[in-house]
């Protein structure tokens, strides 16, 4: 474990994989012949001007081909779609593909480098691929209709709790340093919109300022409930844990420091299910317009769940999911019958209900040295994320600083109830996403990692049983000698790309019929 995860002490810059333009094209912009006319159409957007501004000014982060922005319907937010245009050399395809993402996180797990790309490998395939942020994620923007966020004069100030929050470590720059001293809350020169990458945005609103005497009990309640899980994890790990309240407590305080200076905004799992991810479909069809008007979707972790709901919410309603196929890697509705290590944050519940944030970003900031350096006290927290010798050391860390970032207290919270009686529910707690896939009428295939200490192969197939068996896969990955699979591995696992990807294309080709 050790030898695996033992990084250099310099920080991979998120610029590192950045992806060149491909000769005979700008760089966001795709042209007319790289798309014969038998690949799925690529029109412009109903505002032209307004798509092309967005895609030709993608920021240097955006690893895609393009950045879209879609308006989510009577909210604030505008949510980034990375775009993954196929080769001409690429195979025909009927259907764009959806992917969506875990829980507070961004596009970053499904493109990591060049050779380590999920989206781009599905795109090699003549996949017309799409990456959906949802609010507060990635580089999501969120508009404030009423006046310009007024951000702190001190520049430097607000970096620290941009940087802490995300755990996006700038680029040239050494774990140990501080975070740096630019920064500029715009975006395509828009001071008004504010993207959740910089993390000004990423925290949700507060539902009542407390008094700092209040809320510094509250803060200090999470540190060090979070400083029990993890040394209940560790055990016998040696030696203990003695200044890991005071990390934790320090980025904690520092973050909340900070919190006049953040964009209020409050959303849970059913936000997403309801608006953001319809929205995102409609437009990724008006884009690429296939036949038949459906999509094919993968979802990682909360992105398959997001799948499951959709697919039970629409047999309830008796309509068409807009789904020619669906793929979940390490996804469920029910988690009461494994093991999930998801179980060890259900403690944090209350102190995170009262501060209304839980900035997992900043937590995985905070723990990564532990992990990662000598001693390793907390060398068993890389277990969760990736298995013995699935990735490269430098891939881990660019993971684990960058693809994570702040989240509602209230979207954890719902999703509590998969660890509960009945499975996930909706917001009203009445409607249980479960209860309706025994009518799934959409192919399915569903993954689990023989070694996912988060999602375990019994927790997917708890999902698995209910849907119809001739409309649904089960494949665990995974050899009982090695090598093994755990949460993040079958996304982006160092052999996923030899024995998992082929699986996966194979299933989405035999189902990408109009």
């Amino acid at each position: 474990m050790r030898r695996r995860h033992a990084a250099a002490a310099a920080a991979v810059g998120i610029s590192s994989s950045h992806r060149p333009p491909r000769a005979g094209r700008t760089s966001g912009t795709a042209t007319s012949s790289d798309h014969p006319s038998r690949r799925l159409s690529a029109t412009t957007s109903v505002d032209l001007n307004e798509s092309e501004k967005e895609k030709t000014k993608k920021p240097p982060i955006c690893t895609a081909d393009e950045l879209h922005y879609v308006d989510v319907s009577g909210s604030h937010w505008r949510l980034a779609l990375w775009r993954y245009r196929p080769p001409p050399e690429a195979p025909a395809r009927n259907h764009p593909l959806m992917l969506l993402s875990g829980v507070g996180t961004n596009a970053i797990g499904f493109d990591l480098s060049p050779g380590a790309s999920f989206a781009r490998h599905m795109s090699g395939q003549g996949f017309d691929t799409w990456i959906v942020e949802v609010r507060g994620a990635g580089l999501s923007i969120r508009r404030d209709d009423s006046e310009t966020i007024k951000l702190s004069s001190d520049k430097s100030m607000l970096s620290d709790i941009v940087d802490i929050t995300n755990g996006v470590i700038p680029e040239n720059q050494q774990l140990s340093n501080g975070p740096s001293s630019e920064f500029e809350a715009t975006i395509n020169g828009n001071k008004e919109a504010v993207t959740s990458w910089d993390e000004s945005i990423l925290v949700t609103s507060l539902l009542e300022v407390r008094q700092n005497s209040s809320l510094g009990g509250q803060i200090r309640e999470l540190s060090e409930r979070l400083v029990n899980i993890v040394e209940e994890g560790q055990r016998s790990v040696s030696p203990q844990l003695f200044d890991l309240q005071k990390r934790l407590s320090t980025t904690i305080e520092d973050f909340q420091k900070q919190l006049d200076l953040i964009v209020m905004y409050d959303w849970d799992f059913d936000h997403y299910l309801k608006e953001d991810v319809p929205a995102a479909m409609e437009y990724i069809r008006n884009q690429s317009k296939p036949k038949d008007g459906k999509l094919l979707a993968i979802g990682h972790s909360m992105g398959g769940i997001l799948l499951y709901a959709m697919l039970s919410r629409c047999s309830f309603e008796q309509r068409k999911s807009g789904l020619a196929a669906v793929v979940t890697l390490a996804s469920s509705l029910d988690y009461t019958t494994s093991r999930s290590s998801l179980k060890l944050l259900l403690p944090l519940a209350d102190p995170a209900q009262a501060l209304n944030i839980v900035p997992i970003g900043a937590l995985m900031a905070a723990v990564y040295p532990l992990s990662s350096r000598p001693p390793y006290v907390l060398s068993w927290l890389n277990a969760q994320v990736s298995a013995q010798d699935m990735m490269d050391p430098e891939l881990y860390e660019k993971l684990v600083l960058n693809n994570f970032c702040t989240v509602p207290a209230k979207l954890l919270l719902q999703l509590t109830t998969a660890f509960r009686e009945g499975g996930l529910r909706d917001r009203s707690g009445k409607f249980s996403y479960k209860d309706h896939l025994h009518n799934c009428d959409v192919p399915v295939l569903a993954i689990a990692g023989d070694q996912d200490l988060i999602c375990p192969p019994e927790a997917v197939y708890e999902t698995v049983k209910i849907i119809p068996q001739h409309m649904v896969t089960y494949k665990i990955f995974g050899q009982p000698n090695g090598p093994h699979y755990a949460h993040y591995d079958l996304v982006g696992g160092r052999l996923a790309i030899e024995e998992e990807y082929p699986y996966i294309i194979d299933f989405l080709c035999r189902h990408d019929v109009t």
